[in-house]
């Protein structure tokens, strides 16, 4: 590992050098990309930096140890103890950072909430969900837009399709895809019997047009005139928008804004997402034949977590995590399971890298 920081500090220098010199100045692209590099490495080398200034100091103290002062000698011995800790724990934050980042870590989250078993009662559960990421958005400074929405007589969602956009909201939510499970009384039960209810989520990257393109000849978009619940028309207008990708049968459907133009860029921003999403599960797909991945692999066929309302408790199925604070986890309190899935998913990365 030692040598593995030593190159990369030595390219961090390099990158240094190169970003100073006014030949690669003048060349814009060249020097961006330079840039970016210097950036990506320069937590590590900084750290890396101060785990060699913490080995000096260990070689120091550990020369007053021969001293035949009894008082410096109890003073070093206390040093180095405490230069040791430091050493073990600057080598733990090391190995985190040369963990591979995600790519799309730093971008914004295209979400999708449907309900699933449980008729009404799972749309109910799909609606309790949307406003729960929504209050954790809201915690975090992130900005939450309904893109989509298909909703029920009594207040839940058959799906709603959210776009989720700030600093890292991608980076904590996509551990949230998978199937959510609501055990409960529902209000529609009038024997007060406990149901057993699910939703799906999936947390996709959004994607720029630079990201996936779209063959003009690869779509068919229809346009029809919005309806509400139950069928009423709510404009008179042929604003809603149908996108059918035809290679993949991937269709998208937009009507919760008044114009045409407006539906028509939210369908394919989405398709976007959907078809980048196909991509990343194909690699993903040919990775897992060799090593299965623990953690946010996005299979929604997976029971993640459970909501459990009569005792009060959320359970993490893919890391055995339980809290009994239902109630503050429904309203946005989720980053006590969010940290420990990313602890997580970084020690089974870690156990998958050769750091020696």
């Amino acid at each position: 590992m030692i040598d593995k920081l030593q190159a990369i500090e030595d390219r961090y220098v390099e990158l240094s050098q190169k970003i100073s010199d006014p030949n690669i100045i003048s060349n814009v692209n060249e020097w961006r990309k330079y840039v970016k590099e210097h950036a990506a490495i320069e937590d590590i080398v900084l750290k890396y930096r101060e785990y060699k200034k913490v080995l000096e100091d260990i070689e120091a103290t550990k020369e007053l140890l021969s001293s035949n002062d009894e008082e410096l000698k109890e003073m070093a011995e206390e040093e180095l103890s405490q230069l040791e800790e430091k050493k073990e724990k600057l080598l733990e934050e090391i190995k985190i950072l040369l963990i591979p980042k995600d790519p799309n870590d730093e971008k914004n989250v295209i979400m999708e909430i449907r309900a699933g078993a449980g008729g009404e009662e799972a749309a109910l559960f799909a609606h309790d969900l949307f406003r729960m990421y929504s209050m954790y958005a809201e915690k975090k400074g992130w900005k939450v837009e309904i893109m989509s929405s298909n909703e029920t007589d009594i207040g839940g969602f058959k799906e709603v399709i959210l776009n989720i956009s700030g600093k890292g909201a991608y980076s904590r939510l996509k551990y949230e895809s998978g199937v959510h499970r609501v055990q409960r009384v529902p209000t529609t039960e009038a024997g007060g019997r406990i149901h057993t209810s699910t939703a799906t989520v999936a947390v996709l990257p959004e994607v720029e047009e630079v990201d996936v393109e779209i063959n003009p000849s690869d779509i068919k978009i229809d346009v029809f005139r919005s309806g509400g619940h139950g069928g009423q028309s709510v404009n008179t207008t042929d604003s809603a928008v149908r996108v059918t990708h035809i290679p993949t049968g991937i269709v998208v459907t937009c009507q919760d804004e008044r114009s045409q133009i407006q539906n028509r860029e939210r369908a394919l921003k989405i398709l976007r997402a959907k078809l980048y999403e196909m991509a990343l599960q194909e690699q993903q797909r040919e990775i897992a034949e060799t090593r299965k991945s623990q953690v946010g692999t996005g299979e929604r066929s997976e029971r993640i977590r459970t909501y459990n309302f009569p005792q009060g408790r959320v359970t993490d199925h893919r890391i055995g995590l339980t809290l009994y604070r239902l109630q503050e986890v429904l309203d946005g309190d989720l980053d006590e399971i969010i940290d420990a899935l990313i602890l997580n998913d970084q020690a089974e990365k870690l156990k998958n890298m050769n750091l020696n």
